[in-house]
């Protein structure tokens, strides 16, 4: 089913999966295992921009500072640490129960945002190409759908800026590399 690895530094990003998939919650097993943080959110606290924004600030301890709009959770999730990411080990968020997220105006600018965060934190080097002073961390988001239409979700978060993929049993979204790199 996978060619995906939620506890390493490897694209994609983001994983849209029927509930319950058990390599998904293997994988989740193994990055808490190794020390990493497993996150969870309820779909219905991210039916907003402000209660994406609010959500992700309390659950992953988003500095006082943070701006409460989109590019600042994209720096945010590039800055996670302490005791969000297991110290620097990695961490994954989990989105339960997501189908209503499916009608939200948001989601393809949420999907993206996630991305972007997580293509930097799994990055050894920052937006200029020079190294970070800390090494690369695994950060990945899993949607979790109760009734999971592939298609559905892949037309759904389809846009210019992600390569969506399409394996046997999920949906997977990374940066375009024609946009972005």
């Amino acid at each position: 089913m996978t060619n995906f690895d939620i506890t390493e530094t490897s694209e994609p990003w983001v994983i849209f999966v029927p509930q319950g998939v058990v390599e998904v919650h293997r994988q989740l097993s193994v990055l808490e295992a190794k020390g990493g943080r497993v996150h969870r959110f309820d779909s219905r606290d991210l039916m907003t921009a402000q209660g994406v924004y609010r959500s992700f600030a309390e659950t992953l301890q988003f500095p006082d500072y943070f701006g409460m709009n989109w590019d600042a959770v994209v720096d945010c999730l590039d800055g996670l640490c302490g005791a969000v990411t297991g110290s620097g080990v990695g961490m994954a968020a989990v989105v339960h129960d997501a189908d209503p997220l499916l009608d939200a105006e948001h989601l393809p600018l949420f999907v993206s945002v996630l991305c972007q965060g997580a293509d930097r934190a799994n990055s050894a080097v920052d937006l200029d190409g020079f190294a970070w002073d800390r090494p690369a961390m695994p950060e990945h988001f899993v949607f979790e759908f109760r009734d999971f239409d592939s298609e559905k979700i892949a037309l759904r978060v389809e846009q210019q800026d992600l390569t969506i993929t399409r394996g046997n049993g999920f949906i997977a979204a990374a940066l375009n590399p024609d946009e972005w790199h």
